[in-house]
């Protein structure tokens, strides 16, 4: 578990880490599809989010459902998403 971690212009792999108080600066973001990383107080600055594998492979099933008129699917899961809880 990265805890107190400054990344700087850094690839870094999301999948089933758990980062606490890290700052991540202009750094490369990836995640592909396994567990969700868990981010505790961390900041971002410029960075760049990159989806991979599994998890690029479900961002184009859910264009294949906009596309093909199931939009309020789609909908439905950005509003779950962006809910406060």
């Amino acid at each position: 578990m990265p805890s107190g971690v400054i990344y700087n212009h850094e690839t870094v792999q999301l999948d089933g880490e758990t980062f606490s108080d890290c700052e991540f600066r202009d750094s490369r973001l990836v995640y592909s599809g396994g567990a969700p990383p868990v981010f505790a107080s961390c900041q971002f600055h410029g960075c760049d989010w990159k989806q991979d594998d599994a998890a690029s492979n479900t961002l184009a099933y859910l264009k294949a459902m906009w596309s093909v008129g199931a939009k309020s699917n789609v909908q439905a899961l950005i509003k779950d998403i962006t809910v406060a809880r």
